[in-house]
């Protein structure tokens, strides 16, 4: 039994694979998105601090990596698959298991009354139903484990750059209420003392009804936008101290603006071949991979099974006898099981498997799909907001140059009262727009960051 154990044992580990090669399915895009730069270089960010420099914004990233709850889940989620892992890694070596025990009774025999009471001492050290993986049933069963493991790690990559992005949205959409608050601020401290001015020429017989009810309008409509923007700044603030997994830190109120902001820019003609960084893509990789090697099992289950019983001890009617000469007993008890009739089972187990697989790399090539369009998307709405932010810069700063020249001639008397008031609408509804671009322009970076897969915060690009 010595000399046949190392064979055995070898060949139950070394036993041959069933399931299919597997062949990473065709990426079903372009290859790169828009034109190539002429130089031919794209050029991309280093991590996520490279790309979101501004420091306010880096210190609720790192408390929401360092305090958020929903990817501490999505931590202890690895630790689970890897213990799953383990237990099935487990299954490809045999388990020896040491046993003790003892008995104590009296056994009657036809015809042989009063047999005396007996006891009975038993060590041993013995492998119970070790599977011999001739055909790779264990090992594919293994393969399958180790991939979902791989892919709970990437659904820690994907929670992590999901969590970043969100973090850095909910920062600029915090910071774009504050500045339209200050704008708000400074509108309704202009129109009060407008009103108070026109409530003075009205008194006097100097301005019309009109005027006076128009100007009250004006002051009543920028209060009701502060309550309104203030109810949503707070609760932005309350977002990102969701994220950030404190909601004691403060918001930063002396932030740089969000014109002032620049993130990294990205090059055109990036390749598509960047959408291989995505956690979420490689997840789902994992996830075909297993799918493969459920294949594999399923196949090994037409075979025959051999498991392995081994056992090796002494028994003794005394304890003080158990290790003595004469004692020792052994069994070597290999089983081989070979499936007759099964009403279909197997057949359906491998169909199931295969149509599980085919279910995955569709369910992969879709990923790859909607990631393309996810990027294509947000290179392209960078491309329109960048005019649609300079014409609008063009049309605030018309209607400032537009508002001084009403107040002027206002003042001159050659103006109306309602045009001038016009004018100060117009301006504050254009510099309002004019943050809510700002706004866009840095959530768009954020979806191209997300979209392209991040970077590692450790290790850089992936």
């Amino acid at each position: 039994m010595k000399a046949m154990a190392p064979p055995l044992l070898a060949l139950a580990l070394a036993g041959c694979s069933l399931a299919p090669v597997y062949e990473r399915p065709a990426a079903p895009v372009p290859a790169a998105y828009g034109t190539p730069p002429a130089d031919g270089q794209a050029a991309t960010p280093q991590d996520w601090r490279g790309y979101f420099n501004d420091p306010a914004l880096q210190a609720w990233i790192d408390a929401a990596l360092k305090n958020n709850r929903n990817l501490r889940v999505a931590a202890l989620r690895i630790q689970e698959a890897r213990a799953l892992y383990g237990v099935q890694q487990a299954d490809r070596l045999p388990s020896i298991d040491g046993t003790g025990e003892f008995s104590r009774g009296r056994v009657a025999e036809p015809g042989q009354p009063g047999m005396p009471v007996s006891n009975r001492y038993r060590a041993a050290v013995g492998i119970a139903a070790f599977e011999l993986d001739f055909f790779g049933r264990v090992k594919s069963l293994s393969d399958a484990a180790l991939s979902r493991y791989l892919a709970s790690e990437e659904a820690h990559r994907a929670a992590t750059l999901s969590l970043v992005s969100e973090t850095a949205t909910a920062y600029f959409n915090q910071r774009s209420l504050a500045e339209q608050l200050r704008l708000t601020d400074s509108t309704l401290a202009l129109r009060e003392a407008t009103l108070k001015l026109t409530q003075r020429r009205y008194d006097a017989g100097l301005e019309t009804a009109m005027g006076l009810r128009t100007a009250q309008m004006l002051v009543e409509s920028s209060r009701a936008t502060h309550a309104e923007l203030s109810r949503e700044y707070r609760q932005a603030v309350h977002t990102l101290g969701l994220l950030a997994g404190d909601f004691s830190l403060p918001p930063d109120t002396d932030a740089v603006t969000l014109e002032s902001q620049s993130l990294t820019p990205l090059a055109a003609g990036l390749p598509s071949a960047l959408l291989a960084r995505r956690p979420d893509l490689r997840q789902a990789e994992d996830a075909l991979r297993a799918a493969n090697a459920d294949i594999g099992a399923a196949r090994a289950a037409f075979f025959p099974s051999v498991q392995l019983t081994t056992d090796i001890g002494t028994t003794a009617g005394s304890f003080s006898d158990l290790f003595g000469h004469g004692t020792g007993n052994w069994v070597f008890a290999p089983k081989l099981t070979l499936p007759l009739f099964n009403a279909g089972r197997n057949r359906a187990n491998l169909s199931l498997a295969e149509a599980r697989k085919n279910i995955a790399v569709a369910q992969y090539e879709g990923s790859i799909q909607q990631a393309f369009r996810e990027v294509a998307d947000a290179l392209s709405a960078r491309d329109t907001l960048r005019d649609q932010i300079d014409a609008q810069r063009k049309v605030r700063d018309a209607d400032r140059e537009r508002q001084r020249l009403a107040e002027r001639r206002y003042d001159r008397g050659v103006a109306s009262y309602l045009e001038m008031l016009e004018a100060q609408r117009s301006l504050f509804e254009s510099e309002q727009e004019y943050i809510r671009l700002q706004q866009r322009r840095l959530v768009n970076a954020v979806d191209l960051y997300k979209a392209l897969g991040g970077w590692d915060q450790e290790a850089g690009p992936s």
